[in-house]
């Protein structure tokens, strides 16, 4: 029997398969790369579509050039129109209507009046040549001032060019206001400041500048603006009084009770007892350790830690007037601060605000920062009272539910608050925690009474809540 050997295929032939390979993975991926570039829109297929050759590189051509010349021109309107003014435009479109009706017609007053808007615009543009030789500097007042106290902004002007300058107006925005500065004219290298008065009638956020200067024509056809310097701002607090310390007065009286816990350090002695291990050395008896022969320790009642909380009602419902608001938002701060000073743990709040398109109300607080006095100042500067918050009752539900180490809690409201909803508000709070409500009323005669367990202290002016803090003596 005779074996076969396999036959094999040329190596010809072999080539020429790899080859019809190549080409059909070719194939396919042209069309599979025609088929992805069928589904790209660009702004070429756009306007050419599938057209190709001489003829569409000219169109494409031309709508950049016609785009290219739209931008232009469109940014030459721009500019105009930040120069012209709506004067300056009515002219222009009216000058030529007079030439071509007056030429046309032949009336030679028409013709008249329009070589003489001829004659205004270019006057008018003669007031825009060159540029304004000044370096301005605008120096503002301190970041935070208090309500009432006098604050001014100033305005440094110095001429940098080797020729004297024309005399300018500078506009300086002063909040919601607008100042005019008068400068008169500079010897090179001369230079002018000019006091800017600031507004602290009102407590808030106040922006200054940026300054600006006009250039524009007699007739008032053009103007154009220039901005000199960034905006400035300004945090105008409070009005806030030095009360006193609130380890002694109202506060102490209120939350310095000792309580039955025993420590090894704090204020009120309890008893002596035998030294043990880990004892403080520092609270030994020595004439007690004398007489027995055995070291002996002092040993205190923890009084209670003070956490006081101050709840600013902002609910227009609890105030009859803005005189009352600002009284209430001046007591806030003034105990706040005070307490911040003495390093006391305290939280001061306020309603937190439903937006104006909310579905629901929102129902919390919004603790204000207490790290610095001049940290809850600058929140307070901001705080506004309106429908939108909530009363007194919520605030301290609110504060009453989170009442855990609270021992006083300051209520700060207006003259529309009854007693019955102070009672109602005081009864949020557990029983351990003493209440005082500070409700704030010009009109009355400031005093103390009591409310069953409740505290309501009337305080028309911050001198009164000097005295209230003092203490019941002061009264």
């Amino acid at each position: 029997m005779s074996l076969r050997t396999p036959s094999r295929p040329a190596r010809g032939s072999t080539t020429s398969t790899r080859g019809r390979d190549r080409d059909r993975e070719r194939t396919r991926r042209t069309v599979e790369d025609t088929a992805i570039a069928s589904t790209v829109t660009t702004a070429r297929t756009r306007i050419v579509g599938s057209r190709t050759g001489v003829g569409a590189d000219a169109v494409v051509a031309a709508v950049r050039s016609a785009r290219a010349v739209r931008a232009g021109v469109g940014g030459a309107v721009a500019a105009a129109s930040s120069v012209i003014t709506p004067l300056g435009w009515s002219l222009l479109a009216l000058v030529p209507l007079l030439l071509i009706a007056g030429y046309a017609w032949g009336w030679s007053e028409l013709v008249v009046l329009g070589i003489s808007g001829c004659v205004l615009a270019a006057i008018a543009l003669l007031f825009l040549l060159g540029r304004t030789p000044l370096a301005v500097e605008l120096i503002p007042p301190a970041a935070r001032v208090a309500v009432g106290d006098e604050a001014a902004a100033s305005i440094r002007v110095r001429n940098r060019r080797a020729r004297r300058s024309f005399s300018a107006v500078l506009d300086v925005p002063v909040g919601d206001g607008l100042v005019p500065v008068a400068l008169p004219g500079l010897a090179p290298g001369r230079e002018a400041v000019r006091s800017i008065p600031v507004p602290t009638r009102r407590r808030g956020r106040l922006v200054i500048g940026p300054v600006n200067s006009v250039r524009a024509d007699p007739v008032g056809l053009v103007r154009r603006e220039i901005t000199w310097t960034e905006p400035a701002e300004i945090i105008v607090h409070p009005r806030t009084i030095d009360i006193p310390s609130t380890s002694s007065g109202l506060v102490r009286d209120l939350e310095g009770q000792p309580t039955r816990q025993l420590t090894a350090s704090d204020l009120a002695f309890h008893a002596l007892r035998e030294y043990a291990p880990g004892d403080d050395r520092r609270h030994i008896h020595w004439k007690s350790t004398a007489k027995t022969g055995t070291f002996m320790v002092r040993q205190y009642e923890e009084t209670r830690r003070s956490h006081l909380v101050v709840a600013l009602s902002i609910a227009s419902i609890d105030f009859a007037s803005d005189i009352e608001f600002e009284l209430a938002v001046s007591v806030a701060g003034s105990l706040g601060a005070r307490a911040i000073r003495d390093a006391r743990d305290i939280s001061v709040v306020v309603s937190a605000v439903t937006p104006e398109f909310a579905k629901r109300t929102v129902v919390a607080l919004r603790p204000l920062p207490t790290r610095t006095p001049t940290a809850l100042l600058d929140e307070l500067a901001l705080v506004e009272f309106g429908p939108s918050a909530l009363g007194i009752l919520d605030v301290a539900r609110l504060s009453g539910d989170d009442a855990r180490g609270i021992s006083v809690a300051f209520l700060v409201v207006g003259s529309s608050v009854t007693p019955a909803r102070l009672r109602s508000a005081a009864a949020a709070f557990p029983p351990a925690v003493e209440v005082v409500a500070l409700q704030c009323d010009p009109d009355r005669i400031p005093g103390r009474r009591r409310l069953g367990a409740l505290t309501v202290i009337t305080i028309g002016s911050l001198a009164d809540l000097r005295r209230a803090m003092r203490g019941a003596e002061s009264w």
